[in-house]
């Protein structure tokens, strides 16, 4: 056997002996298997849409879903209406909100929950008080503990009445505050995180 031929056959050997020894150490490699559960991860269905959120004040919108708006956006869009400050909004306030949302959601269709109030600094709580409106001095809204809202559902204008709306949220086991108003320019629930308590407006 000649020189290069003689070199063929060693490689082709060694290489025979390399991936047979490989393949018994390691056992059969399954090709793809990370790649498929990537793409399984990149089209993962979205959550669920529950509904919108709607700033009375400034027209924004925001999708409400099990995982946005985040804490952060929900301060934002909740933001004093007069200094633009924001601050931290209890999350259970957002987590009440889906509650709601889902719960009409069944029935076909996103609803949308109109954001009357949220944060509210001093200058405005002060501000309110002083035009006659019902706001304690030291309101759960200069904390950042209650929101008020409307929850409109499909093919609905005005809302639905703040006083089912009020035993709805009893009804999920809310244990804060709850004020229900019903005049014709407030028609809307508050909810905080403060004391178990009802009053109307």
């Amino acid at each position: 056997m000649d020189l290069p031929l003689a070199i063929i056959a060693l490689t082709a050997a060694l290489s025979s002996a390399f991936v047979s020894r490989a393949t018994a150490a390691d056992g059969p490699v399954p090709h793809g298997m990370g790649l498929a559960s990537r793409k399984l991860e990149a089209h993962a269905s979205p959550a669920p849409l529950l509904g919108t959120l709607a700033q009375t004040h400034t027209g924004e919108r925001v999708l409400l879903d099990e995982g946005a708006p985040n804490d952060a956006r929900f301060a934002a869009l909740l933001a004093d209406r007069v200094t633009g400050s924001s601050h931290p909004m209890d999350p259970r306030l957002l987590d009440l909100l889906r509650s709601l949302a889902a719960r009409h959601g069944e029935a076909g269709g996103a609803v949308r929950i109109e954001l009357v109030s949220g944060f509210r600094s001093p200058k405005l709580n002060e501000m309110m008080r002083k035009k006659g409106h019902h706001v304690a001095s030291h309101s759960q809204h200069s904390m950042g503990h209650a929101v008020d809202f409307r929850v409109v559902l499909p093919n609905e204008a005005r809302g639905m009445d703040p006083r089912a709306l009020e035993q709805e949220i009893r009804t999920l086991g809310w244990q804060g505050g709850v004020g229900v108003y019903t005049l014709e320019h407030d028609w809307f629930v508050h909810a905080d995180v403060g004391p178990n308590r009802r009053w109307g407006g």
